[in-house]
């Protein structure tokens, strides 16, 4: 620390000074700046994200810095390196600094809120005149978290596990979509939703949904979901897992009741971090990190904090997210350090958005071309690849997948045809079960003779292949990956998967 109590980071062998340098157009010059393996593609972003060098290097000055002084820089100087992140990623998403914090991930985020809302209905007394005559074991459940059946796994079985610990005080309502489907759609499936638990005697507590989910990668409409929410007296829980440096973000506008959002899948940021907002009005609801730690003011009476007095202007709930346990934090405290590389290298969030959306869309046309299928996941509205995500179709499918797409309108405007007797498609699995060793054969082939992922899932019946584009990607990415997706598609035709 400097005699003016600023926090200075100490010096390291200045490597690959070309990522300190403004490249003049974005694409394939640019992954140089990045530490992937020279033969690897990366055509899968959105799982896991990755960094630049001049970021892995703040984030190795950070460690320097902990590993330098344990006791100094982890108790007293962390903090407002830390508090500098925070406002950064605040300003970037237009939300309060005050209901900012760090998780690890989303799903943390999305577990925080659950298991805390959990412990808040708990104490509740049932409303007068509901549920007469049912005991706390009733078969009617109380309250009720609403979710769409796209929800990512890791969040569905975290609602799966409250409600399965509740003691029926919990229960859940999936609610059905079938993408490509407008956006109006979606808001109409959520309020049906709403309206039918209330009609059944229940209590819509939360609704779940996204920012663009996961599988399929879609665009959600989350600022006309959380309106909705707002009218109907259902709290909003968005989890923008897929969000932050991705698309636009403005919570400010949107004013979700829960956000979290991964910083480190497309905001360079290093893994894990997520951006956390809970507005003040709904911090109360939340009393505990997960773990529990020494943040956390139990009813019963106070305990021992190791930790220094809380500063003046800090909020309990502030305090109470900056230590959560013996981790490693550098990830949150490069968050400001990759907004600024994203600003003064790839020449900020507009650009960097653009391109990708620009790519995502024309790449994905020419993979859907290229594998034979010419279909990729949009609506009429084209509202569903406004990311940096494209869902392309495969020539595969699963029995019954005619059936299932019948009514379907292309995105050229042209019915389906019949998708098992297509000329096109290349092979009809069995059952879901087929389908999935299929699916699991052909991520291996993309691995280990390949060198190359991308995610390949199952949705209504048909193969696709989630596609992300990235800054240091071009069409000659695209192009080489839909080569390899034809020739694992043709194999499968072949019966080489099985």
């Amino acid at each position: 620390m400097s005699s003016n109590g600023e926090v200075v980071l100490p010096t390291r062998p200045k490597e690959h000074d070309a990522a300190n340098q403004c490249p003049v157009a974005m694409g394939s010059s640019l992954k140089s700046l990045f530490l992937m393996d020279e033969k690897y593609r990366n055509m899968n972003n959105g799982s896991f994200g990755t960094i630049p060098r001049a970021i892995q290097a703040r984030q190795r000055a950070y460690q320097d810095m902990a590993e330098a002084r344990p006791d100094p820089f982890i108790r007293y100087e962390y903090g407002s390196v830390l508090d500098e992140s925070r406002e950064a990623v605040a300003k970037l998403v237009n939300a309060p600094l005050e209901a900012t914090v760090f998780v690890p991930n989303a799903t943390t985020g999305v577990n925080v809120v659950l298991r805390g809302l959990a412990g808040e209905w708990a104490c509740e007394a049932r409303p007068e005149g509901e549920g007469e005559g049912e005991g706390e074991g009733d078969e009617v459940p109380q309250n009720e978290i609403l979710y769409f059946n796209t929800i990512y796994a890791g969040c569905g079985k975290s609602v799966d596990y409250v409600v399965e610990t509740s003691g029926r005080r919990i229960g859940a309502r999936e609610i059905g979509l079938g993408y490509p489907c407008e956006d109006e759609e979606v808001v109409r499936a959520l309020e049906r939703g709403i309206r039918e638990s209330k009609e059944e005697g229940k209590r819509p507590r939360l609704a779940i949904f996204d920012v663009v989910s996961s599988l399929p990668g879609v665009c959600v409409p989350y600022p006309e979901l959380i309106a909705l929410c707002k009218r109907e007296g259902v709290l909003s829980l968005v989890d923008g897992a897929q969000g932050v440096g991705m698309v636009g973000l403005d919570l400010g506008e949107a004013d979700p009741d829960f956000f979290v959002s991964n910083c480190h899948k497309w905001l360079h940021v290093p893994r894990g971090c997520a951006v956390f907002v809970v507005p003040v009005r709904n911090q109360g609801m939340l009393p505990s990190t997960l773990p529990t730690s020494h943040g956390y003011e139990p009813r019963r009476g106070k305990r021992f904090s190791p930790l220094p007095p809380r500063e003046d202007g800090k909020s309990k709930y502030v305090e109470n997210f900056e230590f959560v346990g013996t981790v490693d934090n550098a990830p949150y405290l490069c968050a400001k350090d990759s907004i600024s590389w994203r600003r003064e290298v790839l020449g900020g969030e507009q650009k960097i958005l653009g391109y990708m959306n620009k790519l995502a869309r024309e790449g994905g046309d020419r993979v859907a071309e290229m594998v034979g299928t010419g279909e990729v996941l949009e609506n009429k509205a084209g509202t569903l690849g406004e990311s940096a995500m494209v869902n392309v179709a495969l020539p595969l499918v699963v029995k019954g997948a005619g059936e299932e797409w019948a009514s379907h309108v292309t995105s050229q405007g042209g019915k389906m045809k019949k998708l098992e007797t297509d000329p096109a498609t290349l092979a009809v699995l069995e059952d879901a079960a087929d389908a999935g060793r299929a699916v699991n054969w052909m991520l291996n082939q993309l691995i280990h003779e390949h060198n190359t992922f991308v995610a390949l899932y199952v949705y209504r019946k048909r193969f696709w292949a989630r596609i992300s584009a990235q800054v240091f990607l071009d069409m000659d990415d695209f192009v080489e990956t839909g080569k390899v997706l034809k020739e694992v598609c043709e194999r499968v035709g072949k019966g080489d998967w099985a």
